[in-house]
């Protein structure tokens, strides 16, 4: 009945401290030659298509070119072969060199396609938690036409325990009815216990690594809901101004952090900020880019993100924000002679420090709290 379990248990005061201090960060290190540590979904897609899809064709065109210069050397030379053949052309060969490299194509493109596709369009899943009473569960299959609910693996289903723990149940535990309707029911095949919670998420923005072709390999993915949170990052030379419209629309600037500030208080120079962009561990965020003079690119390794930033044009991306800890990023468009230093330092905290976070950065800029300290305990538990 039980797929896969994780916990969402927040901790509070010194366990909190403790938890955020044990969090790795994730950032480039000295004498790397692989990818960060794939933090999102998206960036566990991305590392799959490079170690699974693209690392077998690059090794065997490699291995191919090696054998054929070595036998050319090798039975080619002026020793082996004193009288050079002279041919003009070979009709096998030139097919077999248009075909393959064609076949080679449509190969990668059968993945590529789908992972760009997930990168550039914003996901459109939708959750709900409900109380637990009885078997049956009525989720609204409210989406736009072309999206809606159809199939099985267009829903997901999670039991959430008096403890907050979370567990996702397996497909043989419940049923659907009403695919492809107005309303889809959820039938539990067992009755939830007492004082627990169901919750039900639906939609087609599926991500994560799913089984090659469809049928080897474990199913990691998941379905991702519709962004909670939108930041707005504006580039400018030499440095980030960042907003986030949905709390208020306060703004800050973030500036590379002096050497001597960023070694005293043992954060990585040229990488870290002078403030950082805080996001609620475990949420779908979207963000928009643009800038005031020239091309900029906000990139971040470990999330698989990386989108220009262009005078006069609005773009956006979108990532799931992973456990809390600290994300290092870069400009990674040449944009003057201080590119290299236009750090993005980005910190995920649990959501009741971040809505206490937004309510100091609501009260520099002059407005009113937005949460209590009830809606702080609620997103702490």
């Amino acid at each position: 009945m039980i797929k896969s379990t994780f916990s969402k248990t927040i901790a509070a005061g010194a366990g909190l401290a403790a938890f955020l201090g044990s969090a790795a960060a994730q950032q480039p290190t000295p004498d790397g030659i692989g990818f960060q540590g794939a933090a999102t979904p998206i960036a566990e897609e991305v590392h799959y298509f490079h170690n699974v899809v693209l690392m077998p064709v690059i090794t065997f065109i490699s291995l191919f070119v090696l054998a054929l210069l070595i036998w050319i050397v090798i039975r080619y030379n002026k020793k082996s072969n004193p009288v050079p053949q002279q041919f003009s052309h070979n009709t096998l060969i030139e097919v077999l060199w248009t075909g393959i490299p064609i076949l080679i194509l449509l190969y990668i493109s059968l993945f590529s396609f789908d992972r760009l596709y997930k990168e550039d369009v914003i996901p459109d899943g939708k959750a709900r938690i409900y109380a637990a009473q009885g078997t049956d569960y009525a989720f609204a299959n409210d989406f736009n036409e072309g999206r809606q609910i159809k199939r099985k693996g267009h829903v997901e289903v999670f039991a959430i325990g008096a403890n907050n723990k979370v567990v996702e149940l397996d497909e043989s535990a419940y049923t659907l009815s009403g695919l492809g309707e107005e309303t889809v029911v959820v039938s539990l095949t067992e009755a939830p216990a007492a004082g627990s919670r169901i919750r039900i998420v639906g939609g087609r923005s599926r991500a994560g690594v799913e089984p090659f072709l469809g049928l080897f390999g474990e199913d990691r993915s998941e379905i991702i809901t519709a962004p909670t949170i939108t930041i707005k990052a504006v580039g400018r030379q030499w440095g980030w101004d960042y907003s986030y419209p949905d709390f208020g629309d306060f703004e800050f600037s973030a500036n590379i952090l002096p050497e001597a500030e960023a070694k005293a208080s043992g954060q990585p120079w040229l990488l870290a900020a002078t403030e950082n962009i805080v996001l609620p561990e475990g949420e779908v965020v979207r963000v928009i880019t643009t800038a005031t003079d020239v091309i900029h690119s906000w990139a971040m390794p470990a999330f698989a993100v990386k989108i220009d930033a262009v005078p006069g044009r609005l773009n956006e991306t979108w990532f799931k924000a992973p456990k809390a800890g600290m994300y290092y990023g870069q400009c990674s468009e040449i944009c003057g002679k201080d590119h290299a230093y236009m750090p993005i330092a980005l910190k995920v905290v649990p959501r009741a420090e971040f809505e206490t976070w937004v309510d100091s950065q609501r009260d520099l800029a002059g407005m009113d709290p937005l949460f209590s300290d009830e809606t702080r305990l609620a997103a702490a538990e």
